[in-house]
Parts: structure tokens; C-alpha cells; sequence
């Protein structure tokens, strides 16, 4: 799309930007879509350096080119989200993928709508339809009553290659502010945060594959694409971590967002529009999301990585192929010794649940059988499971 020459201009000219960042992080926060007043970004040029040799030049011009072309590119395919619902009224962004007028968004946006009113960057809006939703990775897919000539398809990118520290550009509709463009850097890769289903004895199943990015991101922004400076969707924006509030109770942003990968909602995607629904594969284990070493201590685990079986729901895939949860007292009342430990799946190494659980949804599905690699009682065995599905 732009030549290599350019592209390095652009990462090192836009180091040059800043932003504000509020508040002392929490929890993550899904972005409510309801609009209120944006916060103020700030723009600093850098000194050019002073190293006895020529000052270099930094080509501004050619920095405003490519992203202005980047959104150009963009921001048609990109629309803002009206939903009306016994609740009142909420705003959302979404993206268009292909030329029959699938759009996809947040399910958290949708859910409960009684009516979808989606704005197109021309000016032209129209009626929209649920045509399914994943309450797991937090996607709905809507389709819009429209003429063809309205809908401009983003390309997909692959997630599996993007790198911690690449630029990243987040357009959608932050609190009512449609056509919104911000960018900044892909902070951190493979996190995991809470779904919307919920899962058996109350609590909630867990969704993988997380991006995480500093570029600006607020409420309304929910169902919007992050995209590479190739102008490809690696992501689709969904929630912000924060303990600050505006006075009316939205989230502020403090530089930390996630976005669900692009690879997840590929795979997610096809069957929503078939069928309406997709069906995750489902383990049945309780695990620690990472072993400290006080767990390391506490449990008398050989070493502080893999995935610590804290219970497994009876009847579940995990009872069926035999793996153990800790069933021994330890001076720590929470915790109980003696459970399995899972090193690898497939013979890929996993140092904590994140990386268990992203293996899942990225390569298996309801029936596959995997082969789990287990440190149990100071040997090393091998259990196949058959996998079943989220009930």
C-alpha cells in the first residue's frame, strides 16, 4: 500500500505524539455506548536531534499522507450505531465486510435492541437487523437494509502476525463523535478478559486472544476496527480498563484498551451469519491465572509455569479424560495441593492459562481431541480429552 521508506517516516515521526492519561487502573470496564464530552488530546513536536552531524528531517507531509490516506481508505467502511431498547437509547460503531452488508460490532452493544439505526460516513442511514451474536467474544453481527453502492468492506488482517510495539489506528464513534480516528501501539498481545456467558455455579467463562493497545479509546468506540497502518482490521475494539469516571458515570480513558483479535472473530463470524450462534470448546477445569511463587511454595509445584487445576466440574471433559484438581490441605486454606499441572497442549508449551485458553479458541473446536502434557505426582503423562462445548 505505501512503500517501506515511507512507512519508516511515519514510525519514527509519529513518536511525536502524546496523550493525557487519567486515573489509576483497575478493572476492565466494556465500554458503554452512550455518548458524552471527548477528552483532549495534546500534539508535540520532537527537537530534532543534536549529534554533530546534519539535523535530520522529519517529512511531516509525508506522516499526514499516509494516515490521511489510511482513513480515506477506512473510514466509509466504517459506521456509527444507533440502538433504541426498553433502556433507552445507546450508541455503538461497527465495520462492514463484505458487499451483501454484514456489519460487525460488540454483542454488548445490541443486546436487548429493539431497533438498529446505522449511519454511514456520507450521511446515509438506514435500518439494521441482528443477524447473530457471541455473548463469549463479545461480537454480534448485524445486517444493513441498504443499496450496494453503500457498503465499502474492510480487509481482514491476521492477528497471528501482528507485534507489540506496531502501530495500531482505532475510527469508530467515541462518545457520539462519528469518524473518530486515533492511533498508537499494540501495548501487549494474548490477554484474556470475562465473557458475557455465564458459565455453570455462577461464574463467567473466560475469552482469550486479547488485544491490548494505548490508542484512545471510549465509550462508543465499542465494535469498531483497530487496524494496522495497512489499513487492515487485526481487531475489533470492546472494552477499556479504568477507575475514573465523568460525572454522568462513563469510563475515562486512561490508555488502556482491548480489542478482540481479528483471527477470533474470523473464525466466529461465518457461523454467526449461518447459523446465528457458535459453539466454543470447553475444557471444564477451574484454573490460577498464573502461578506466583507463592503458589509455586504453597502448592509444592516444580516450577511457576503451566496451568494449576484448582477443580474440574464433574461430567466434564476434564473428568472424562482423567485429569485431578488439588484435594490436599495446605497451610493456605484457599488453596489445595495435589492437582495436575498442565505444561503443554499439542506438544505447545503454555506458561499460563491466557496461553491455554488462546490455544483453544484459536485451533480446536466442540469434538476435537487434544493431547495434554501433565506433571502430576513429579512424572510426566500424556492424556487425550475430547472436547466438548460450552454449555
Amino acid at each position: 500500500m505505501r512503500t517501506i521508506s515511507r512507512k519508516i517516516i511515519f514510525l519514527l515521526t509519529v513518536l511525536s505524539i502524546t496523550t493525557f492519561a487519567c486515573g489509576i487502573v483497575t478493572n476492565p470496564t466494556p465500554i458503554p455506548p452512550t455518548p458524552e464530552q471527548p477528552n483532549v488530546q495534546v500534539f508535540q513536536e520532537p527537537n530534532p536531534p543534536d549529534n554533530g552531524s546534519p539535523s535530520q528531517v522529519f517529512d511531516y507531509v509525508e506522516q499526514e499522507d499516509i494516515l490521511t490516506q489510511l482513513y480515506e481508505q477506512a473510514n466509509p467502511g466504517v459506521v456509527a450505531i444507533r440502538v433504541l431498547s426498553e433502556e433507552g437509547e445507546g450508541l455503538g460503531s461497527g465495520f462492514v465486510i463484505d458487499d451483501a452488508g454484514h456489519i460487525i460490532t460488540n454483542f454488548h452493544v445490541v443486546r436487548g435492541a429493539d431497533e438498529l439505526e446505522i449511519a454511514f460516513s456520507n450521511g446515509f442511514k438506514t435500518r439494521g437487523e441482528i443477524v447473530g451474536t457471541d455473548s463469549d467474544s463479545d461480537i454480534a453481527v448485524i445486517k444493513a437494509d441498504a443499496p450496494a453502492s453503500e457498503f465499502h468492506p474492510l480487509p481482514l488482517g491476521d492477528s497471528n502476525q501482528i507485534k507489540v510495539g506496531q502501530f495500531v489506528v482505532a475510527i469508530g464513534n467515541p462518545h457520539g463523535l462519528d469518524g473518530t480516528m486515533t492511533i498508537g501501539i499494540i501495548s501487549s498481545l494474548g490477554r484474556t478478559l470475562g465473557s458475557l456467558h455465564e458459565a455453570p455455579g455462577g461464574n463467567y467463562f473466560t475469552v482469550g486472544d486479547i488485544i491490548q493497545t494505548d490508542a484512545a479509546i471510549n465509550p462508543g468506540n465499542s465494535g469498531g476496527p483497530l487496524l494496522n497502518i495497512d489499513g487492515e482490521v487485526i481487531g475489533v475494539n470492546r472494552a477499556i480498563q479504568s477507575n475514573s469516571f465523568d460525572l454522568v458515570g462513563q469510563p475515562i480513558n486512561s490508555g488502556i484498551g482491548f480489542a478482540v483479535s481479528i483471527n477470533i472473530v474470523k473464525r466466529v463470524v461465518p457461523e454467526l451469519i449461518e447459523f446465528g450462534s457458535y459453539d466454543y470448546p470447553y475444557l471444564g477445569v477451574r484454573s490460577l491465572p498464573e502461578i506466583t511463587l507463592y503458589h509455586q511454595e504453597i502448592l509444592e509445584l516444580p516450577q511457576s509455569s503451566g496451568v494449576y487445576l484448582l477443580s474440574i466440574n464433574p461430567g466434564s471433559p476434564a473428568d472424562k479424560a482423567g485429569l485431578r484438581a488439588g484435594d490436599q490441605p495446605t497451610e493456605d486454606p484457599r488453596y489445595l495441593s495435589g492437582g495436575d499441572l498442565i505444561t503443554a497442549i499439542d506438544g505447545i508449551d503454555v506458561n499460563d492459562f491466557n496461553d491455554l485458553i488462546t490455544y483453544l479458541l484459536n485451533n480446536t473446536s466442540p469434538g476435537d481431541i487434544i493431547t495434554l502434557s501433565v506433571l502430576r505426582e513429579g512424572s510426566e503423562i500424556q492424556l487425550d480429552l475430547t472436547l466438548g462445548k460450552r454449555p
